[in-house]
Order: C-alpha cells, then sequence, then structure tokens
C-alpha cells in the first residue's frame, strides 16, 4: 500500500485524493487485522508496532517542527513589517472568537446531549473504567492547587530554551509570545540602528526559508502517516464498546458536525464562499482526525492557511498556535459540557434547570482559556469544568473505551475552529488575500 501511495506521487495526483486514498486503504487495512486476529491479539498488537514506525513517526516529525515553524513565522511577520499596525488587534479578534465559538460549541453539546437523553447512569462500569475514574480524580488534585493568576503566569516564557523542547503544556504560547517580544526589540533596533536590523532581517529570512523547506519535506509523507495511522485505529479498537456506547458516539459527532456547520455559517457570513473554505481545509481535517494530535496538525494547518486561505502567515501562526491550547471547540466545549450534562442526574441536579445551563455555558467557556495554563485538552477541560460545576470527576472514565474514536472528531473540530479563527480575523482586518482565497491555485498541495 504505501508503494502504491508512492506511485500516485511520482504520477503527480493531487494531495488531497492521495490523502483520501490512504485513509480508505487504512481503514481496509486495520479491518482485516481486526476481524481475521482481533483487536487484542499478540498478531495484530505486533503489526500496529511496526505500522508505528510509518504512523508515530510520522508525528513525531511534525511534532519536531512545531516549535521552530511558531517561532520563526511569527519573528519574520515582525521582520516583514506584517504584524507592526496590528498585532493587538489580531491577538485580540482571534482569542476572541476561540472562547466565543468555544461558548457555542458548549451550547451545542448541552442541547445535543439533551436531545439524545444521555445519562452517565446507563454505562456500564468495568475495571478500565474505574481505574480511569480514579486517575482522572488523581490529576485533579494537581489541577486544584493551581490559582487562575498562577496559571496566566505559566503562559510566560521564564526559560525559552526550555520551552522549544515542549517541556511544558504551555510552551507553545510561551513561544509566540518570546517571539512577539524579539520582533518588538526588533521593531526598535530598526529606527535606531537599521544596519543591524537589516542584518537580523536576512539571518530571519534564511533561516524561514530553510525551516520552511523541512516543512515542506515532512509534509510530503502526509498520505503514508494517514495509512498507518487509520489502520492502527481500525485493528485495535473495541468493536463492542463501540456498539455499547453507540448512542453516545453518535451525539457526539451530531454536535461535532453542527459546530462544523457553524463555521461555515460564520465564513459565509464573512462574504465568503463556504464551499471553497471547506475544500482546502479538507485534507488538514483528515490528517487532525486520524492524528488526534491538534499540535501535529499545526504545520499543516499554518501552511493551508497561508498558501490556500490568503491569511498573512503572523496571523496564521497565532491562530494555529493559540488554537493549540485556547478555546478549542471540541475539546474544551462540546465534550466537557456533554459530560456536565450527563452526570449531573447522578447527583441530584437538573440538567434543564436555566441556571444549570447558563452556568455551565460561562464555565466552558472561561475554563476553555485556562486549559491553557493546565495543559490542555478534551481531559483537562472535563476536570476543570466537571469540579467546577461540583460534579464527579471520576464518572469521566466511563467513555475511556471508546475515547481515542470519539477524540478524531473533537480533534478534526479544533483545527477547523483555528482555521476559522484565522481567516475571520484576516478577513475583518482587511489583510485576507481574496484573490487566493478564491483561486484554485493550491501552492501548497502543489509542493507536497
Amino acid at each position: 500500500m504505501i508503494l502504491g501511495l508512492y506511485w500516485m506521487q511520482r504520477k503527480h495526483i493531487s494531495f488531497s485524493k492521495r490523502v483520501f486514498t490512504a485513509l480508505g486503504a487504512g481503514i481496509v487495512l486495520g479491518l482485516v487485522f481486526q476481524f481475521t486476529y482481533g483487536s487484542s491479539s499478540k498478531i495484530t498488537m505486533l503489526t500496529v508496532d511496526w505500522l508505528d514506525i510509518v504512523g508515530s513517526g510520522y508525528i513525531k516529525l511534525l511534532q519536531m517542527l512545531v516549535m521552530p515553524l511558531v517561532f520563526i513565522s511569527i519573528l519574520t511577520a515582525f521582520t516583514r513589517s506584517t504584524l507592526t499596525k496590528n498585532i493587538g488587534k489580531i491577538g485580540g479578534l482571534i482569542i476572541l472568537l476561540l472562547v466565543g465559538t468555544t461558548a457555542i460549541a458548549a451550547a451545542i453539546g448541552i442541547g445535543t446531549a439533551l436531545g439524545f437523553n444521555l445519562e452517565a447512569l446507563e454505562i456500564q462500569q468495568g475495571e478500565a473504567e474505574s481505574a480511569r475514574g480514579a486517575e482522572l480524580e488523581e490529576k485533579l488534585g494537581d489541577l486544584q492547587n493551581m490559582t487562575t493568576p498562577q496559571k496566566i503566569v505559566e503562559l510566560l516564557p521564564g526559560n525559552p530554551f526550555l520551552d522549544f523542547t515542549g517541556a511544558r503544556p504551555t510552551s507553545t504560547i510561551a513561544i509566540v509570545i518570546f517571539a512577539s517580544i524579539l520582533g518588538i526589540a526588533y521593531l526598535g533596533i530598526k529606527r535606531k540602528e537599521p544596519q543591524q536590523a537589516e542584518i537580523f532581517s536576512k539571518m530571519t529570512e534564511a533561516v524561514y526559508t530553510i525551516v520552511m523547506r523541512v516543512v515542506t519535506l515532512v509534509l510530503r509523507l502526509t498520505p503514508y502517516g494517514i495509512l498507518a495511522l487509520m489502520s492502527k485505529i481500525a485493528a485495535t479498537s473495541d468493536v463492542q464498546a463501540i456498539w455499547r456506547l453507540g448512542e453516545f458516539i453518535l451525539a457526539s459527532y451530531v454536535a461535532l458536525l453542527l459546530m462544523l456547520i457553524l463555521h461555515l455559517l460564520l465564513i459565509t457570513i464573512a462574504g465568503l464562499n463556504p464551499l471553497t473554505f471547506i475544500k482546502k481545509i479538507l485534507p488538514v481535517l483528515t490528517f487532525a482526525f486520524t492524528s488526534r494530535s491538534s499540535a501535529g496538525t499545526l504545520p499543516l494547518n499554518i501552511r493551508t492557511q497561508s498558501d490556500s486561505l490568503g491569511v498573512p502567515e503572523g496571523t496564521a501562526n497565532f491562530a494555529g498556535s493559540f488554537g493549540i491550547s485556547i478555546g478549542q471547540n471540541g475539546c474544551a466545549g462540546i465534550y466537557p459540557a456533554m459530560l456536565a450534562v450527563m452526570i449531573a442526574p447522578t447527583v441530584g441536579i437538573n440538567p434543564l434547570s436555566p441556571s444549570f445551563i447558563l452556568t455551565l455555558t460561562v464555565v466552558v467557556a472561561l475554563s476553555s482559556f485556562g486549559v491553557a495554563g493546565v495543559g490542555g485538552g478534551a481531559t483537562f477541560a472535563a476536570l476543570i469544568v466537571l469540579s467546577t460545576m461540583n460534579l464527579p470527576v471520576a464518572l469521566a472514565g466511563l467513555l475511556i473505551s471508546v475515547e481515542p474514536l470519539i477524540d478524531m472528531g473533537r480533534t478534526a473540530v479544533n483545527v477547523s475552529g483555528s482555521m476559522t479563527a484565522g481567516v475571520l480575523t484576516s478577513r475583518f482586518t482587511k489583510e485576507l488575500d481574496t484573490e487566493c482565497y478564491t483561486s484554485d491555485k493550491k501552492s501548497f498541495q502543489a509542493a507536497v
């Protein structure tokens, strides 16, 4: 199958077609192992181990690029003077859009959970679920010890060299701030010592060119990575658990689909063609879906925004970087809201109460920003929301068996939200290259 994808690349078949071919082939290959040997058999697990060389190896290469790409792209935006006038406005708009859409995502999650009449009491609790619940309660202890001011301080780059390693949960945001500080310093030097500033600008441009070339080389591996990742998911999924929790999975994907439609609606309100938008971001969402990694999708996210959608590089980097840990529509919006509605009846709270719904929506929206200070992701978002609402966090462990399947859709919606924020911000600041957006030119996809 890998050789087949390589042949398609040599024949210059489009990137999108190769991605979707890999997606379909991966599902078929995984199901062959699933129904031939079983999801937990020794043969399946050993095969998945070897598949991980391609799948997880590709994600590691993408993660390798995240910090250098974010840093050099934002710094280059300053040296090219593309963010000098609007940096505060751009950052504020992106955060407002991310958090605002997460509040709407919470409302969608609440409505869907109520519409499907989901309750945690109906889910069976086995050993794995109990162990997961205990683990979540242990993590909650660490979260409760961190105040809101401490979470804000965690965003700052105390040691940028440490943050370049991605050692902290907030490393990406810290690198954004560090690059912005260097950029502001460059603007000051440009006025006082233009010759030194010119040297720095040329150095930055050279590094940017090299980094973007590496991004292109790694992104060429996308179809192979998707093939391996999808094979692993299809081969190792617990079919019985999926069947047992089918109603929750269906409700989750209905909510995620409604959120994706909202993104397209916002694009339409901004005067842009939503079909063009979805067509151009579909390969990115496909990778986000299969990889379950918003951070791993970041290079693909930024490159597509700037090359295919006409978003300025600086804005694309801000939207993509903030979208990793602030206002994640799927992980920090829909998911914790649905869990809260499901768990509320177990402690005698009426989930239909207007005060409960309003409080939950506000808590989810605010927590989606606070999540950045404690690591991000659906688990941390759920812990913060459930503990704030005085709901038992251990019950969130009941969904461990289908967590990977749901997480695929959540990640795709997270990435769609960040790309929507980038496009809308560029539109509001009148910096969007509408000719690039409307054209069929796909410079990024042509390069890979």
